[in-house]
């Protein structure tokens, strides 16, 4: 699996956008040094037109045989009185009469020919094609002298003073883009540096080390981070104590019914009693049947835990109900319990089918072991706006009010109770009831006595 560096990716991106950015801004400088040159060059023409207009035949003459080089300009004398552009820069020039005479004109522009008119120019410098050679021309008419003075010089758009302009700006970007880059690796990397500091502290832990990671000073990008972690590590530690409490609590539940098991069953082998015999075997079966539904308890427990997703499907909540009153018909005709239904026929609900029986057998099972002999369980349904709630009440000894809240603890059993049992029936219907999204609620049952529990389910969506 190929290792990415946040670092190394950050680095690279940043300087490509540097990089990129930089080299626009260079271009687009170049571009707009080589029109400014371009328009001094020109303004350079016209002011040497104007100067050639003012002069008279004799000095035209001996200027046309001087060599002009309009690189040399003047300046201070520590200066070099060179414009730094090593191309050549003649300017040539010709001067007319009014009546078409010439007057002076820069021997070189012998080879050249005639040159062109300026007037569909509109009086500005051109650039024009002569024997192969880009020329810039600027051709210009005094009305008061009469003559025509036409300036021209090789056209050198790419001079060397453009790029002398685009050098000064582009070398310190070559310069500064490597320097650069090294700002950003050690500024990433020193930023980057709360990140080590957080792996180093979890690896230094141990593996029953679940306390805070608690980084000080940690910037506020880590800072979610190290709240996220510390909150997993609290999940873990809640998780870790539920499950050392529930493995206490099992091996303290099987470890019962298991003694009695192995005493009913030394009573049988020691005694030739056939009905004592046939009694505690009958008893060692009990026992058995007790540590089997523990055991299934236990697994249906830790399946939920793990919160492992069950398909739901719409469940029509009366048919689920007269099914399991039906299953523990026997079981209430044994206590003389009546078990009374007012069911509605209701909207659907969204549940799993088997769990939603588990729920229901949890609920009868309890009301019916814990109730008086002769004692009444009713259930019923009612629809309320979205939700449809299931009630299921007895008449027994009931459940104090200051206890109901420990009623969901695992192999918690109240204090007043005296029929066998596991504590895990309620736990197990809590946990099916936030499976399926539902809500649970304990209060008073028949006739202010016994318990009621009331579970409501979010209808399903048609």
């Amino acid at each position: 699996m190929t290792v990415r560096s946040i670092r190394r990716r950050v680095a690279l991106f940043v300087l490509i956008g540097v990089a990129g950015v930089w080299t626009a801004a260079a271009t687009l400088s170049f571009r707009y040094a080589v029109r400014e040159i371009q328009r001094w060059e020109d303004a350079r023409l016209v002011e040497f037109s104007t100067l050639t207009n003012t002069l008279d035949e004799l000095a035209l003459t001996r200027l046309a045989q001087s060599y002009i080089d309009a690189r040399v300009e003047l300046g201070p004398p520590s200066v070099s009185a060179w414009n730094g552009d090593r191309l050549p820069r003649d300017i040539l020039f010709d001067v007319r009469s009014a009546n078409g005479r010439l007057i002076a004109r820069t021997p070189a522009l012998e080879a050249l020919g005639p040159l062109p008119l300026a007037a569909h120019h509109d009086g500005r410098p051109w650039t024009q094609t002569i024997h192969g050679e880009a020329w810039r021309i600027y051709v210009t008419h005094d009305v008061a002298s009469g003559r025509t003075v036409s300036v021209m010089e090789i056209s050198n758009t790419r001079s060397d003073l453009a790029f002398d302009a685009a050098w000064q700006i582009v070398w310190p970007v070559l310069v500064a883009l490597p320097v650069l880059g090294l700002l950003l690796w050690f500024t990433i990397g020193s930023g980057l540096a709360p990140l080590r500091t957080l792996s180093a502290a979890i690896d230094a832990r141990g593996a029953q080390s679940l306390d805070p990671v608690g980084i000080e000073h940690a910037p506020a990008e880590v800072q979610p981070l190290v709240r996220a972690i510390d909150r997993l590590l609290a999940k873990l530690r809640q998780s870790m104590v539920r499950e050392r409490a529930f493995t206490a609590n099992a091996a303290h539940e099987l470890k019962t019914p298991l003694a009695a098991i192995k005493v009913q069953a030394q009573v049988a082998l020691a005694t030739s009693d056939p009905a004592i015999r046939q009694l505690a075997m009958t008893r060692v079966v009990e026992g058995v049947d007790r540590g089997a539904r523990l055991a299934d308890q236990l697994l249906l427990l830790a399946r939920l835990d793990e919160h492992e997703r069950i398909p739901l499907v719409p469940v029509a909540l009366d048919r689920a109900i007269e099914d399991a009153v039906a299953r523990h018909a026997s079981a209430a005709q044994m206590k003389n319990i009546r078990i009374g239904v007012d069911s509605a026929p209701a909207p659907a609900i969204s549940v799993e089918p088997t769990l939603i029986d588990i729920l229901l057998d949890n609920l009868l099972d309890n009301a019916i072991k814990y109730n008086a002999p002769h004692g009444h369980v009713r259930l019923c349904t009612r629809v309320d706006g979205r939700a449809l709630s299931l009630t299921i009440e007895d008449d027994g000894p009931g459940v104090p009010a200051e206890e109901r809240t420990r009623l969901t603890e695992r192999f918690y059993r109240g204090t007043a109770l005296q029929a066998p049992g596991s504590g895990l029936g309620l736990s197990i219907v809590e946990r099916i009831v936030h499976y399926f999204g539902a809500s649970l609620t304990f209060g008073s049952g028949l006739n202010g006595k016994g318990l009621a529990v009331v579970i409501s389910f979010p209808m399903a969506v048609a």
